[in-house]
């Protein structure tokens, strides 16, 4: 890919305007409990603070690179965040901000002891994390494909762009930054959906050169296709092209993270009121599967245009040529990058560059934020009464960002790239595991349980879901986690409370 000076205009402004938002919303951040929780967001701030870690790099790149694998499957990521949103909105939201807590583990703690609040904030906080890398190595893997650089200076640029998004706004700063990310990704998203519908004349013609792309010599072979022409409708058509306990497992994932992950809850917590909050998460709902659908239609369009490096080798292998028409790529993660850069306006495609990697920093420092919320709020005001004073407690909260970050980063420029998606199951596995079903009994279930049990849910969860990943189940090992803590927290109902 070759960037033109309007490229990197483009790219420039657009960063310049989103950091620039979050920083000057950050000049009314007086106090940890402004950073934390705001106390004055309206819908849109609260959609914007929500969409801003929620819309990451899965969620685009992601996206665009599993719809070229697999079509409409890549829906599952946007349509089961979408759904987690409108759960949210209809059944947490006013339990949330009524339960007199800042994070989620301390809604746990206050039902059921310090022990299992403790243990699930490390462990909560280690599942974050998982996702932060993932956000960095997206990041870092976004601007080595568009600009000459190494993967450290790489690694350095997206967490110094990633600390300034947030660390200076805290929830008001990226909702504020989120909303102007979120109309760029929008306007990126409509952008490249005409696009491809103006190049391709429609989708109908579209799905019809994929489909014959499927019956050329040697590429059913290569992508592990069988049925002749149905094969097409199975791969590409279905929400289900990698079996159902896949694609509606990794859809449920993204719903109980959702409902599980702390940052999201902050964006709940920052709303002026009930009313605002639940309207911030409907709005969520409802702009976020349609940036899916727009992915799935670059990512087809890649798939209909373009052909990996290793497909290219393995069509070789078998004496295939490579069908006409098709352009070589290193690998399926460029889809979305290469589509911007070769089929984009010049100046257009850098402000969807632009869009797209503050995209991934939004959800890298949103998510960074969520660590750092329960870190101090859950486990270092433990340690020290002097963090209870509000100019301390953000300048602790701020410190905590900045070290997440640059760990995120070390470990980022040491893990090869096919492991992201693995961080990404196995981050969303922890959270829903370790959080879910206590947060749930205590903000719905008001019969005493037993403290020890919940702490046996609250250990066991995270613990199964690791079990199930070590022993490659045909299911997402979330669901053995999510059984393991129901059962936990089911019995502690049964047995009652014990001392």
């Amino acid at each position: 890919m070759t960037l033109t000076i309007w490229h990197v205009t483009g790219i420039l402004a657009t960063l310049a305007v989103i950091v620039g938002v979050s920083v000057y919303s950050g000049r009314s951040v007086k106090s940890a409990a402004d950073f934390d929780r705001g106390g004055n967001s309206g819908p849109w701030l609260v959609a914007g603070a929500i969409m801003g870690a929620l819309v990451s790099g899965q969620a685009t790149v992601g996206t665009a690179q599993l719809a070229y694998s697999y079509g409409l499957a890549a829906w599952w990521f946007t349509l089961g965040a979408g759904i987690g949103c409108l759960l949210l909105a209809v059944g947490y939201v006013v339990p949330l901000r009524h339960s007199g807590s800042t994070t989620l583990l301390g809604i746990v703690s206050q039902r059921y002891g310090k022990a299992a609040g403790y243990w699930g904030s490390v462990l909560c906080s280690l599942g974050i994390f998982i996702s932060v890398i993932a956000q960095v190595i997206s990041a870092t893997a976004l601007l080595t494909t568009i600009f000459p650089m190494g993967m450290g200076a790489a690694a350095l640029v997206s967490v110094a762009i990633m600390t300034l998004y947030v660390v200076f706004g805290g929830v008001t700063g990226a909702g504020m930054g989120g909303v102007v990310k979120l109309f760029l990704l929008y306007l990126a998203c409509i952008v490249g959906s005409l696009t491809v519908w103006s190049l391709s004349g429609g989708v109908t013609p579209l799905l019809g050169r994929v489909s014959d792309l499927c019956q050329a010599p040697g590429m059913d072979a290569v992508l592990g296709l069988s049925g002749g022409a149905d094969a097409f409708h199975t791969r590409f058509l279905s929400l289900v092209a990698r079996g159902p306990l896949k694609d509606v497992g990794s859809g449920i994932s993204l719903l109980l993270g959702v409902l599980s992950t702390q940052t999201y809850a902050q964006a709940i917590w920052s709303a002026r009121s009930d009313s605002a909050a639940r309207k911030g998460a409907l709005l969520s709902a409802l702009l976020i599967p349609p940036i899916g659908i727009a992915c799935i239609l670059i990512g087809l369009y890649m798939r209909a245009h373009y052909i990996t490096t290793a497909e290219v080798q393995a069509l070789a292998a078998l004496g295939q040529a490579v069908p006409p028409g098709l352009t070589e790529m290193a690998s399926t993660s460029q889809a979305f990058p290469m589509f911007v850069v070769n089929h984009l306006p010049s100046l257009v495609g850098g402000v969807v560059l632009g869009t797209l990697f503050i995209t991934i920093v939004g959800g890298g420092s949103g998510l960074s934020m969520g660590v750092a919320s329960i870190l101090v709020n859950d486990i270092f005001k433990r340690l020290s009464r002097r963090l209870d004073d509000p100019r301390t407690g953000l300048v602790v909260t701020r410190i905590t960002i900045i070290v997440v970050l640059l760990c995120a980063a070390l470990i980022a420029v040491s893990v090869p790239g096919p492991v992201i998606n693995d961080f990404g199951f196995l981050s969303m596995g922890l959270r829903g595991a370790v959080v879910f079903v206590p947060m749930t009994f205590a903000l719905f279930c008001k019969a005493p349980i037993s403290e020890k049990w919940v702490l046996c849910s609250v250990i066991g969860g995270p613990l199964a879901v690791l079990l199930g990943s070590l022993l490659s189940l045909p299911f997402d090992s979330l669901f053995l986690g999510m059984a393991v803590s129901l059962l936990c927290c089911a019995a502690g109902a049964h047995f009652g409370k014990t001392t």
